[in-house]
């Protein structure tokens, strides 16, 4: 009697957190006072992370615009995560006494959809950003007691302080933590989870090709201007990686070029070559040892393929020109920035949801707090060519802007221009140097000075009409192991690349300059 209690009471113990779970699910009539997902921590670890993983995605860790609010007569309304029904307004005071004063925030909060839940918010101007929570249904304030200058005080009373809901809630925000700290670490997990993330977010497959998982190349099938492309799936330039793929559409994160010297010798251009000092430079560089660092000492799992030009785009190469812009350049930083800008070219067709330009400009003002020379670096210069100024900081871009009658989405519109001299020379990103080259080399003639290269993605650049196109051509080694014959020769890697839209685009005057690329189909209008 003893034995069969005791199990039953064990089946219970196991069994009830699921039956609980169930249950709640069903129950659509009244409120749940405890809602199936706040329950979802309770149950056993295998029961609740599979559970977990097929409701929520790093993309939850982004919080979505509902609005910017402004006055008392300005209220804003949305539904959040956790109460469904919300508004906003804003009341402009002085009880701090000083000379443009304060204000405070009122956001109303009603009708949670269970008794557990709660929702995060983010609030934002030019010059600061903070957060805050809410668990009960009542009006709840955010105090400002003074405003940085009269620049803050006249932008939020023409533009408001902008709200950004974490829509996936407090649980739903930790399971996206979950999934996007693993993609940085280098680990068996972190590349598993930069996998994941890929075939969930963009289509990807990777199939396993048959080792070995590198090729020997013969240095006498390489000509100058071969394109190499390459994906890192690990460690912290695999997280990046990641993140700019799905961001952009592209299957390969980085890229480098091949150049052969009068003698023979074959080397590697590439911007984002790591110095002895650990930073990112342009660099030419031998190729036995450019390619004895990515088969023995890169730990972020490297995959690489080699796109070699088609003849007749060959024939129009010059070398001579190549060269020159090659070393022009040698020992210059990494582009670092144009790098946001090729991404982004109109105004809501760039960005994944919930990302939209409120959220960068918000992201932007965080990392302007925290590392002012970095931001000065990603997007301060940049920001200031575009407004035609010069050492304007974020807050006085964001405010030159509003003075001009025109908005932040726009501005990050504006394309790059290849001629634009930084505070550091000529920027180019690592796709951003190869094209730079073959403009140089003639390869974008006649229509040259109508591209700006620095529009370019790597996605842009591998999709271009300039490869070759007769697998007949390609060099015996080329895909040789593989059972599969890829148009373009995989040199190293356990998964087989994938380059959609490869070689099949012929370049065209403002190429790439106003292309949406939402994924996951990333499709684009012609002419874009």
């Amino acid at each position: 009697m003893f034995s069969i209690m005791a199990s039953s009471s064990s089946f219970f113990v196991r069994c009830f957190p699921l039956l609980f779970f169930f249950f709640f699910s069903h129950v659509q009539a009244v409120k749940s006072p405890i809602h199936p997902r706040d329950v979802l921590p309770l149950l056993p670890r295998q029961v609740s992370w599979p559970i977990l993983n097929s409701l929520n995605s790093a993309i939850d860790l982004l919080p979505a615009f509902v609005g910017s609010v402004s006055s008392q007569n300005h209220i804003v309304s949305w539904k959040g995560a956790c109460f469904y029904e919300n508004t906003a307004r804003m009341e402009f005071h002085n009880k701090s006494g000083s000379e443009f004063g304060g204000g405070t925030l009122h956001i109303k909060v009603s009708k949670a959809h269970s008794w557990t839940c709660l929702d995060l918010y983010l609030f934002a101007t030019p010059y600061r950003v903070t957060w805050d929570y809410y668990f009960l249904s009542r009006e709840h304030t955010l105090e400002i007691d003074k405003w940085e200058d009269r620049a803050e005080y006249e932008y939020v009373k023409n533009k408001g302080i902008s709200i950004f809901l974490m829509q996936a809630g407090m649980l739903g925000t930790l399971e996206a933590l979950w999934e996007v700290f693993p993609l940085f670490t280098n680990t068996g997990w972190g590349e598993s989870a930069n996998l994941g993330f890929l075939k969930k977010h963009m289509g990807a497959s990777f199939e396993s090709r048959p080792q070995p998982w590198y090729t020997n190349i013969s240095v006498d099938d390489i000509h100058s201007g071969d394109f190499l492309v390459i994906s890192k799936i690990r460690g912290r330039w695999g997280g990046f990686e990641t993140l700019e793929k799905w961001v952009t559409g592209s299957y390969a994160g980085h890229s480098a070029v091949f150049l052969k010297d009068s003698e023979g010798k074959l080397w590697v251009g590439e911007s984002g070559h790591e110095n002895e000092k650990g930073e990112d430079i342009i660099a030419v560089i031998p190729w036995d040892e450019w390619w004895d660092l990515e088969l023995n000492k890169d730990d972020s799992n490297p995959h690489i393929a080699v796109l070699p030009l088609h003849p007749d785009v060959r024939a129009k190469f010059n070398e001579t020109a190549a060269w020159e812009y090659a070393l022009s350049m040698a020992g210059k930083p990494y582009g670092y920035h144009n790098l946001l800008f090729s991404w982004i070219d109109t105004i809501d067709g760039n960005y994944p949801p919930p990302l939209d330009a409120h959220l960068v400009a918000s992201a932007m003002t965080v990392w302007s707090k925290m590392q002012p020379e970095y931001a000065a670096n990603l997007w301060s210069e940049a920001l200031n060519k575009r407004l035609g100024t010069k050492g304007l900081d974020l807050s006085d871009i964001l405010v030159e802007i509003e003075k001009r009658g025109s908005s932040f989405d726009q501005l990050l519109t504006v394309p790059e221009q290849d001629d634009w001299i930084y505070s550091d020379g000529k920027s180019t990103s690592c796709i951003a140097f190869v094209l730079e080259m073959y403009k140089e080399a003639g390869l974008f003639d006649p229509i040259a000075d109508s591209i700006q290269v620095t529009e370019f993605t790597i996605k842009d650049a591998y999709t271009l009409r300039f490869f070759e196109n007769n697998s007949s051509r390609l060099p015996k080694w080329c895909n040789d192991a593989d059972n599969v014959k890829l148009p373009y020769c995989q040199i190293l890697g356990k998964y087989r690349m994938e380059l959609p839209g490869f070689n099949s685009m012929d370049p065209y005057p403002h190429m790439n300059e106003r292309c949406p690329s939402k994924p996951p189909k990333y499709s684009r209008p012609p002419n874009c």
